[in-house]
C-alpha cells in the first residue's frame, strides 16, 4: 500500500499547517465524528505508537489524521495493516488528543482487566507455573490482545518518562511499577494468571529463551515510538514465584546533551570545559549507581566530537549510541573486559578514550598509563565524594605519584527531582527541615521554601524531571603535590581552593531558586559532604 501525497519542494520554515497545505493535504480544524467501523481498523497500541487516527473512508481510501503528516513510514504501516490506501491529514494537537482519548481510551490497566475476564486463552488448569510447558507459553504469548497489552505497558511508560518498568511476581499477585524521576510508582496490576503469557511475550520480544526459567537472562528490545527509536534493556531473574523482569528504557530524545541542561552552573561548566579540552590526562566522574555519571560524560563527549579526532568508548553496556564515536560493549563471556578492551583500544590510535568504569587495579593502571602517554581519558568510579576517589585509585595499587601526574579533575554528582513548574508554590519552612539546615543556610529560606503541590502534568507528584547536584575539583599544583605525598582525604579537602563549591552548597542554591526542594537536597547529599 502507498500513501497519497505529492512530493513537492516546501519551505522548511513553514508551520505544520502551512506545510500540509503546501503538500496538498487537508487540515482538520474541528472535532469530527468518526464511525466505530473506521476506528476498528487500527488498534489502540498502533494508534498511540504512530500518533495516527483513522478519520473516514472515502472513495476507497482511508483518511488518517496525524500529528506529523510527513511521517511516510507510519502511514505506510497503517496502509498495510488496514488494507486500504491511505491519505494523510494534519490535525491540531489539542483536537487530536481529545479524539484519541475518546476513541482510544484503552490503557494497559483496562486491557489487562479485560484480559482477566477472558480466562480461556490464558488460564492454566494447573496453578503451578513451573508445570506450564514452553509450547503453551508460546501460544499464550502470541495472542494479539496479549501482544497489545505488553506494547501498551511500554508505550505508557515511555509517555510517562519512566526510566524503568518493573514486573514483580508474588504468590497471589503480579505487580507492575514504573520508575519515574527515580521513584517507583505502582501501576494497576494485571491478573496473576497472565504471568506466564506476559513473561513469555517480553522474553520473545527481547530474544530470550522462553523455556529457560531458572537462570537470569539479558535481552534487548528496539521500539519505534513517535517517529524515533527507543532501546529497551531487559533483565530477568528467577524468584520464588516466577521471573522478575526489569526493562530499562533508553530514550535518547530525553537525554540532555549539554551540561547546562543537566543543572550545572555556568561557572562550573566553564571549568569543566577547560578540563575536557586538555590534550591529555585523566578526568573522573564519581557517584553511586544511578547518579547520572554516564549521562554527564556523554554530554562531554558530545561537546568534544570532532571528525578530526578518534574517540573510542568501552562501556557495560552501551546505553546510548553517539554519532561519530566508536562504542565497544563489554563482553566478559568472550573475554572482553574493561582491562583487555582498553589494551586493544590503545592499538587503534585514539585521541580520546571513555572507560565506562574503573573497577579494578588492572583497569586503573592501564587508564593512568594511557593518560601518561598522551591520551585524554574519561572514566567513572564509585565513591561518595570527589576527593575520596583519589584514595580509591591508590587503594587499587596505583602509585600516588602517577595519580598526581595524570589526574586533571574530578566531578562528583547526585540526582534530585525537579519541582514541577506548573504547580510549584512558596510555603513556610517546616520545623523538621529547619533543624537540618546550617546557620548559614537557614536565613536564605526566610521567605519560605518551594514545593510542588501536584497537578495533572506531574501526575500529582509535585515533581517533573531531574536535576544534577555537582561538585567539581580541578587539580591544581598544591593539590597535586599533596596527592603525590599520599596525604589523607581530609588533608586534601582542607587545601581545596577558597571558592570551592561543595555538592551540598550547589544543591542548596537550586533549592533556594525553586529548582528542587530542601528534602531532595538532604536526601541526595547526606553522604556526600563530610562537613555536615
Amino acid at each position: 500500500m502507498s500513501t497519497n501525497i505529492e512530493h513537492l519542494e516546501t519551505d522548511s520554515g513553514l508551520d505544520p499547517k502551512e506545510r500540509c497545505i503546501a503538500m496538498h493535504l487537508h487540515w482538520f480544524d474541528a472535532v469530527v465524528e468518526i464511525e466505530q467501523t473506521v476506528i476498528d481498523l487500527i488498534d489502540a497500541e498502533l494508534a498511540v505508537r504512530l500518533r495516527i487516527l483513522p478519520v473516514k473512508i472515502e472513495n476507497g481510501r482511508l483518511h488518517v489524521a496525524m500529528l506529523s503528516p510527513e511521517d511516510i513510514e507510519a502511514s505506510d504501516e497503517v496502509a498495510t495493516i488496514a488494507n486500504f490506501p491511505v491519505s494523510r491529514c494534519g490535525m491540531e494537537s489539542q483536537i487530536f488528543s481529545e479524539l484519541m482519548r475518546k476513541h482510544y481510551g484503552t490503557t494497559a490497566a483496562r486491557m489487562a482487566e479485560s484480559l482477566g475476564s477472558e480466562s480461556t486463552a490464558f488460564e492454566s488448569t494447573d496453578h503451578n507455573l513451573d508445570a506450564i510447558e514452553a509450547d503453551n507459553i508460546l501460544v499464550m504469548a502470541e495472542q494479539p490482545t496479549l501482544i497489545n497489552l505488553v506494547n501498551l505497558l511500554l508505550l505508557e511508560a515511555i509517555q510517562q518518562r519512566a526510566s524503568d518498568v518493573h514486573i514483580e511476581p508474588f504468590e497471589t499477585e503480579l505487580r507492575v511499577k514504573y520508575r519515574i524521576d527515580g521513584v517507583l510508582v505502582e501501576q494497576p496490576p494485571p491478573p496473576k494468571h497472565l504471568q506466564p503469557a506476559l513473561t513469555g511475550r517480553i522474553k520473545i520480544m527481547s530474544s530470550m529463551n522462553i523455556a529457560e526459567r531458572y537462570v537470569p537472562q539479558d535481552g534487548h528490545i528496539a521500539l519505534r515510538f513517535e517517529g524515533r527509536k527507543v532501546d529497551i534493556r531487559v533483565s530477568t531473574i528467577p524468584t520464588l514465584y516466577g521471573e522478575s523482569i526489569v526493562m530499562r528504557i533508553l530514550d535518547k530524545s530525553t537525554m540532555p546533551l549539554d551540561l547546562l541542561s543537566l543543572g550545572m552552573t555556568q561557572t562550573m561548566q566553564n571549568n569543566m570545559d577547560k578540563l575536557i579540552e586538555k590534550p591529555h590526562g585523566l578526568v573522573l566522574v564519581t557517584g553511586p549507581t544511578g547518579s547520572g555519571k554516564t549521562t554527564s560524560l556523554y554530554a562531554a563527549l558530545n561537546k568534544l566530537y570532532d571528525p578530526r579526532k578518534k574517540i573510542i568508548t568501552i562501556e557495560d553496556p552501551v546505553e546510548y549510541e553517539l554519532n561519530g564515536i566508536n562504542q565497544i560493549p563489554v563482553n566478559p563471556k568472550r573475554g572482553l573486559t574493561f582491562a583487555s578492551g582498553l589494551r586493544s583500544i590503545l592499538r587503534q590510535d585514539p585521541d580520546i578514550i571513555f572507560v565506562g568504569e574503573i573497577r579494578d587495579g588492572e583497569t586503573a593502571d592501564i587508564a593512568i598509563r594511557s593518560a601518561l602517554t598522551g591520551h585524554l581519558i574519561f572514566s567513572t568510579i564509585h565513591t561518595n565524594d570527589a576527593v575520596s576517589s583519589i584514595g580509591r585509585l591508590i587503594d587499587m595499587n596505583v602509585e600516588s605519584y602517577l595519580v598526581a601526574s595524570v589526574l586533571e579533575g574530578i566531578l562528583a554528582q547526585r540526582l534530585g527531582r525537579r519541582i514541577c513548574n506548573d504547580c510549584k508554590e512558596l510555603v513556610p519552612l517546616s520545623e523538621d527541615l529547619s533543624h537540618r539546615l546550617t546557620a548559614e543556610e537557614l536565613p536564605k529560606f526566610n521567605e519560605g521554601m518551594w514545593l510542588g503541590k501536584g497537578c495533572e502534568k506531574c501526575n500529582n507528584s509535585g515533581f517533573k524531571g531531574r536535576v544534577g547536584f555537582f561538585e567539581l575539583v580541578v587539580v591544581n599544583s598544591p593539590l597535586r603535590n599533596a596527592i603525590s605525598e599520599n596525604r589523607t582525604a581530609s588533608d586534601l579537602a582542607s587545601i581545596l581552593p577558597k571558592g570551592h563549591v561543595t555538592m551540598r552548597k550547589d544543591a542548596m542554591d537550586k533549592a533556594i531558586s525553586g529548582i528542587t526542594t530542601i528534602g531532595e537536597v538532604l536526601q541526595a547529599t547526606q553522604d556526600a559532604d563530610s562537613d555536615f
